[in-house]
């Protein structure tokens, strides 16, 4: 028996692959399993390959896994394009409707099942992504009648007759794969018994947007990009049952100005999007800084540039995020930890916009923002809301005709008066201006105003910059943002040097002076990333002077890290 497997489904995208994933490890995760999924899909409605990796465990996992013990494949491009994945003995669960075959150098067994025909044969094709799950069952010996509840959820709203359709489709697919496993050993597909903890299994772009509703978000534009759209999907849903709105704007330029224009009149509001949109919305972004009107904006990272790889993993827009403003304004970034950080660290990022006064971008990437994954119950407890010096009521009397919004302060914050306070009349410009808002090109004032404003980075802004695992003396430093996270934990776990890991949550500004005994404590320093230039990296070199201890770990070929591919890397760089 196993404490983990690996199970992969593939096929045509809009054949039914996602929702066959879903169903199969929704069901594991209910059964009380960890699990780590990733997609694999095209940019493109239907057509093209597509595959879910779900790899479930007894015990957390943050990763996909170095290979694959199950495949179920409806199509022969399935097993062309994954079977090399599989492990010495692994299964290849096929349709027999396409006559599927495998490669003989591969020791690797090959199961024809009926999908296609079955399901007609009980009602409507259908059904097979059905009939596959129960084949799955049987080979990992699950009963099936979790299955059935599973079913119960998704169609009883449709009458019990599809109810009954479905589960004669799990059972058939269960008996026919009954009469083909007798050879095998089936305890290489047995999962030991889960432990009994209460369990979420959310996408990153549901906790971004759970934690942004409990930051007290009551307004989001946006427009539809990859892979951002389900945040703005998720608040459509849900945000009307707190108050809220959602609009839907006409490209990304209307989307950040109305959001700032709702955090101007009080409101907590956002917007979110992907490089391109980012790219149109960075004049925008200036506006926020220069006005030091709160702003968050989420950036999940795909494969750029241009167009590039909408649906594949990158973290190429790092650079964009922190330098691509024109002209100078504080600003700040994060990149959450994991799933469950990104609740908190999305609530932590409204915080800062407001205490601030300043655009925050939330990053995420590809692979955090859809890959669905197991998280621990948010704790609604910690969730703090801290508005700054933003003041909601009348004001005291002063001398002069406007209120000095833009006053030069020790910490760089002035108190900000939403619009229609008594004494709270102020001029608001994207022009440089004076105290009171009105526009003042004054080389003096100038000056005055543009260190005031910077002034707010010298401050401690996150609670928590960055997370840490290990000592302050180390063999080796990793280095790594977002979903890169998990990988290195686990490839790291699996070498015998001493080795620090660093989770790094603020990108800008650097906490370099709380990262500096750590790194001068490293004989190496390893940043792992997923872009060419190794952003990450420079970076850390703009900062940190010890260039000839830094090295990197580049991957941009669009697909995720493998813990494999990391200890080889590693090791490669350290021997």
């Amino acid at each position: 028996m196993k404490d983990q497997i690996t199970w992969k489904v593939g096929g045509q995208q809009g054949e039914g692959i996602e929702s066959t994933g879903e169903v199969f490890s929704t069901t594991l995760n209910r059964m009380g399993y960890y699990l780590y999924s990733y997609r694999h899909f095209s940019s493109r409605i239907k057509g093209g390959h597509t595959n879910n990796n779900i790899r479930i465990s007894t015990r957390e996992v943050r990763a996909v896994a170095d290979n694959t013990n199950i495949l179920v494949a409806f199509d022969q491009q399935t097993i062309d394009v994954n079977a090399h994945e599989l492990v010495t003995g692994g299964v290849i669960i096929a349709d027999e409707k396409f006559s599927p075959t495998v490669d003989d150098a591969l020791d690797v067994e090959l199961i024809v099942i009926p999908f296609t025909e079955t399901a007609k044969e009980i009602g409507s094709q259908l059904m097979k992504n059905m009939v596959a799950i129960g084949a799955s069952a049987k080979l990992m010996d699950i009963n099936l009648e979790h299955f059935y509840e599973m079913v119960h959820t998704l169609f009883a709203r449709k009458g019990e007759d599809i109810v009954e359709s479905n589960r004669k489709a799990l059972n058939a697919g269960y008996d026919l794969m009954a009469e083909k496993v007798g050879h095998l050993n089936l305890d290489d597909f047995k999962l030991n018994a889960p432990d009994d903890k209460e369990k979420l299994f959310l996408i990153g772009n549901d906790a971004i947007s759970f934690g942004a509703i409990n930051a007290g978000v009551r307004f989001m534009a946006a427009y539809p990009i990859t892979p951002a759209s389900e945040i703005m999907e998720y608040m459509i849903k849900h945000l009307p049952r707190f108050g809220g709105t959602v609009i839907q704007t006409e490209d990304e330029i209307s989307a950040v100005m109305m959001a700032i224009g709702s955090n101007y009149a009080g409101g907590r509001s956002f917007t979110s999007s992907a490089g391109p949109g980012l790219s149109l919305m960075m004049e925008s972004i200036g506006l926020s800084g220069m006005t030091e009107t709160p702003l968050v904006v989420v950036d999940t990272m795909r494969g750029g540039p241009s167009t590039g790889l909408p649906t594949k993993q990158e973290q190429s827009d790092i650079m964009q995020m922190v330098y691509g403003t024109h002209g100078d304004i504080p600003k700040i970034v994060l990149a959450p930890s994991d799933v469950e950080d990104a609740f908190y660290t999305t609530i932590e990022a409204f915080n800062l916009a407001e205490i601030y006064q300043l655009p925050v971008i939330l990053l995420s990437d590809l692979q955090m923002s859809l890959g669905k994954q197991t998280s621990d119950p948010f704790d609604q407890s910690k969730v703090e809301i801290n508005r700054g010096k933003t003041v909601f009521t009348d004001m005291e009397a002063h001398e002069t005709d406007y209120f000095h919004r833009y006053e030069d302060t020790e910490d760089g914050v002035s108190r900000r008066p939403i619009p229609g306070l008594k004494n709270g009349i102020h001029h608001v410009t994207g022009v440089e201006h004076n105290p009171d808002g009105t526009p003042n090109e004054g080389a003096e004032n100038r000056k005055t105003q543009m260190d005031k404003r910077m002034r707010k980075l010298s401050n401690q802004l996150m609670k928590e910059p960055f997370k840490v695992h290990g000592d302050e003396e180390s063999d080796v430093l990793m280095l790594s943002i977002l979903s890169v996270n998990g990988v290195v934990d686990e490839a790291v776990s699996r070498l015998d040097e001493k080795v620090t890991v660093i989770h790094l949550k603020q990108i800008y500004p650097m906490p370099i002076e709380k990262l500096r005994p750590y790194l001068d404590g490293a004989k190496k320093i390893i940043v792992i990333e997923h872009n060419y230039n190794g952003q990450l990296t420079s970076i850390l070199k703009m900062n940190y002077a010890g260039h000839e201890r830094i090295a990197s770990i580049l991957k941009y070929d669009g697909t995720p890290f493998k813990p494999n591919e990391v200890v080889a890397e590693i090791k490669g760089i350290i021997n």
